[in-house]
């Protein structure tokens, strides 16, 4: 008789967004004539850049004619967009990567879940608390995280490094030494960073601990402030001992189109054996590569126009998000984040859980967020908002958030 995977018996719950899909549909069915607005899942709401579309329509033509139709992509990816990535993401700011280090994939999210397919079950990962939950459950479905503590909503075999306000919501290099850690800046879901000098700390502990960084730098668009780093490969020695995941959903509004990429370095070696290598093996296997014609699509986002147009659609986010902090902290909230990142870091009011307030959006404001305890413990009595949804929309959610 055939067995599971038991390690999915472990999880608990549903995903966290599915979680809130589910409460948000039940309360539409029930309360057709509410005007719900969701400020919850981070998925963008403006269109396409005209630069991208038209790669898009021109990459379609192609698929039509014979002489120049794609099948199957590379198993890295197209040159075109790889050359473009080292150029524009790495060779511009001073990071050495090479087109063979470049992964291109379907998104951050398909890559930070399959990253630990390249590693042994027996490592231990670290983690930021709170945390985007993929990090943690898909290690938990690979048999790596030990059971699940329901009363202190933790891993047994996780090390957790707290993201406070204490400590300006940025981890701390903990007692117990990980040999995978994760780390997301700007930070989801917390809006924060780090500088490149406490980033070059992490760099440092790695090399001389042996650990592997796992570095999540899908929101490194948003970045508006000097001195933080929008790759890791900024920081001297990282690439003995970093993998990079990239992601186009957030800078050029790729959610629905799918396309990202990893990086991994040459140099990252265990015991003589490269993780490039592994990695490629993996991809090879595993997958068959983004379409053509999104591959296209992103090559243009590097274009003069490409590049000018999302950064009008990221600065779209931005002003959402200064609206999005400015008027609750006005409204006498406790806010962070929403300067390098399209998240607002909310505290709750009244000592209420974070579910708690969740209801209370939802049933007395019509609007949707995300509670923090779904990201973690620490994210207990906290609250994000994105900044992702509408302008006008943005606007009346905060206005009936003011008058709850």
């Amino acid at each position: 008789m055939y067995k599971i995977n038991e390690n999915y018996l472990k999880l608990p719950g549903s995903y966290l967004f599915s979680t809130i899909g589910k409460k948000v549909r039940a309360y539409k069915e029930a309360n057709p004539d509410k005007d719900v607005i969701s400020l919850g899942i981070g998925d963008v709401t403006q269109p396409l850049a005209p630069a991208v579309i038209n790669a898009m329509h021109k990459a379609v033509d192609e698929m039509g004619k014979k002489e120049t139709f794609k099948g199957y992509a590379p198993d890295l990816g197209y040159e075109f967009l790889r050359k473009a990535i080292v150029l524009n993401d790495y060779k511009n700011r001073n990071a050495f990567v090479e087109t063979d280090e470049i992964f291109i994939s379907d998104g951050a999210k398909s890559d930070s879940g399959n990253i630990g397919d390249i590693f042994s079950k027996d490592n231990k990962i670290a983690v930021c608390d709170p945390v985007y939950p993929v990090y943690v459950d898909t290690n938990a479905m690979a048999g790596r995280t030990g059971d699940y503590l329901e009363d202190k909503q933790k891993w047994s075999n996780v090390i957790y490094m707290p993201c406070v306000k204490e400590n300006n919501f940025a981890p701390e290099i903990p007692e117990e030494t990980p040999d995978i850690i994760y780390l997301c800046f700007p930070n989801n879901p917390t809006g924060s960073t780090i500088t490149k000098d406490e980033l070059q700390k992490w760099v440092d502990y790695a090399n001389e601990n042996g650990a592997v960084i796992i570095y999540d730098a899908a929101y490194e668009a948003y970045i508006s402030e000097d001195n933080i780093a929008h790759s890791i490969y900024e920081c001297e020695g990282a690439r003995t001992c970093a993998i990079e995941l990239r992601s186009f959903s957030k800078n050029a509004g790729f959610t629905g189109t799918r396309l990202g990429f990893t990086v991994v370095p040459k140099d990252l070696k265990c015991e003589g054996v490269s993780l490039n290598s592994l990695w490629a093996r993996r991809q090879g296997t595993k997958f068959n590569g983004a379409p053509y014609i999104i591959q296209r699509a992103g090559e243009a986002v590097y274009s003069e126009e490409g590049k000018r147009e999302t950064r009008e659609q990221v600065a779209y986010y931005m002003n959402n998000a200064r609206v999005i902090r400015e008027e609750l902290k006005s409204a006498g909230y406790t806010v962070f984040g929403g300067v390098n990142a399209p998240y607002i870091w909310l505290k709750t009011p009244d000592n209420m859980t974070s579910w708690e307030f969740f209801d209370v959006m939802l049933n007395r404001a019509n609007v949707v967020g995300t509670p923090g305890s779904g990201f973690g413990p620490s994210g207990e009595g906290y609250f994000r908002l994105t900044a992702f949804g509408e302008y006008e929309n943005t606007i009346k959610a905060i206005e009936r958030i003011k008058n709850i």
